[in-house]
């Protein structure tokens, strides 16, 4: 296996405790957050009272998706079993880690790990077209589209001795695969499920795996979403989509909306109604529009305003799996139907999501070293971001702008005392009110210079 970047990600660091990749293989594996009993589709383990139903180990939690402009649904799939010895080897051996768009250091931005599933030794360089072409088509989505600068692309190589998958274009279809990938998962022809444990397998081997996408040799419409699993690597959630099926990049976007927003899906089963607490997604509610203004909670912010996805942002019956007893911000976003955008209040959501793992500003030069004389300062600043300098905190403003200075730029005094240079950076997007969100969305930067 061969890495085509060496830099140990201190991101990941923090994220994962330092696991290493043997150990990744050969004991760690995604953790399920929620399962239930096997089989049927319907709400997922949330009961209209808000609390979960009893765990199993043995199962895992996915959503899927019948068409591409349909609801999604949820049902309960077998958990993957625990690698061999052979798999492990296989997996080892293999996985080349190929930079698709490289915007900066990992530690600065968001990383998104495509796995190739169902591609021969002879067909990565198809699978690199693919993840070029699919992630042209999501970075197409707003806030995608305007925060396309923060966002790393790597391609993990993952040769299968079959092109293509298993259940393509029927069930007794059969393919040997490196992820395993299938259609037909759990008798639901569109449910196209893949083997997690193998999929973290080729996800540690990225420096950094903020989102992981398993991109399967197929023109069938299909996907899934395991949004209940947690990876030591640092990712939340697997996504799955057929490679050339042109609807199949809004079932990633879909997937994002819940690891990156933290959003609740916006849709419902039946006639239920929800009885628990209010929700902690930003996306749902208990509170009618009145309340929300009153009491200034949750998306009170929006309320009135045209949103993106068409219409006023208001309190709309419906969400959380339930039709009753909880609110929706609008009348149809991409949470509740595919091919549609996000929300106000779930563009925002997803704009802070971004910030968490690509702050507004960076160092290149280290804070923790003194600079001296002529010494640069270096930082690294997002697309758009206002960037300000100050010399024990007055602005500097003819370094308005620069992401590098000198101490004589910056008119440092030159007498032989230590003064505080400070970097301030702060992205102005009116898409984030929140004022707890509003925080992801600056950042201070600070040395210490001698002249």
């Amino acid at each position: 296996m061969r890495r085509h970047a060496s830099r140990i990600s201190r991101k990941r660091l923090a994220v994962a405790g330092g696991i290493a990749l043997t150990a990744a293989l050969a004991g760690t594996a995604p953790i399920a957050a929620t399962a239930a009993q096997s089989g049927g589709d319907g709400p997922p383990s949330a009961r209209p009272d808000g609390q979960h139903s009893a765990h199993s180990t043995d199962h895992v939690e996915v959503e899927y998706f019948t068409r591409p402009d349909g609801h999604p649904r949820h049902t309960h799939v077998p958990a993957s079993a625990p690698l061999t010895a052979k798999e492990r080897s296989t997996i080892k051996d293999d996985g080349d880690v190929v930079p698709i768009v490289e915007a900066g250091p990992t530690d600065a931005k968001v990383d998104v790990i495509f796995i190739g599933d169902g591609y021969t030794a002879g067909q990565q360089e198809d699978f690199h077209a693919d993840v070029r072409t699919k992630w042209k088509e999501m970075a197409a989505v707003q806030p995608y589209a305007e925060y396309e600068d923060v966002f790393n692309v790597w391609a993990v190589d993952a040769h299968s001795q079959d092109s293509g998958v298993s259940g393509d274009p029927t069930v007794d279809v059969k393919k040997n695969t490196a992820l395993s990938s299938t259609f037909f998962c759990n008798n639901i022809e569109r449910l196209l499920c893949v083997d997690t444990n193998k999929v973290e397998g080729y996800a540690s081997k990225a420096e950094d795996s903020d989102l992981v996408i398993v991109l399967s040799n197929s023109t069938k419409y299909g996907g899934a979403g395991y949004n209940a699993i947690t990876s030591p690597s640092g990712y939340d959630g697997i996504g799955t989509a057929s490679s050339d099926h042109p609807d199949s990049d809004q079932v990633a976007v879909h997937e994002t909306g819940h690891s990156f927003g933290k959003l609740a899906d916006e849709y419902w089963y039946d006639d239920s109604t929800y009885t628990g607490p209010e929700p902690a997604e930003p996306n749902t509610s208990k509170l009618s529009a009145d309340e929300m203004a009153a009491q200034r909670a949750k998306w009170h912010r929006w309320l009135g305003q045209e949103s993106p996805d068409g219409g006023t942002v208001g309190a709309y019956e419906g969400g959380g799996y339930h039709a009753h007893g909880i609110n929706r911000p609008t009348e149809d976003s991409i949470m509740r139907t595919l091919g549609r955008e996000f929300n106000l209040p779930g563009r925002e959501a997803m704009i802070a999501g971004f910030r968490k793992h690509a702050p507004v500003l960076t160092e290149v030069t280290p804070t923790d070293e003194r600079v001296h004389g002529a010494e640069r300062i270096r930082v690294a600043a997002s697309q758009h971001t206002r960037l300000r300098w100050y010399v024990d905190g007055r602005e500097a403003r003819q370094a308005r702008g620069a992401s590098s200075v000198t101490p004589s730029a910056l008119k440092v005094p030159a007498d032989g005392r230590s003064h505080t240079v400070t970097a301030r950076a702060t992205d102005p997007n009116k898409a984030v009110r929140d004022p707890k969100l509003r925080k992801l969305m600056t950042g201070e930067l600070s040395w210490q210079v001698r002249r």
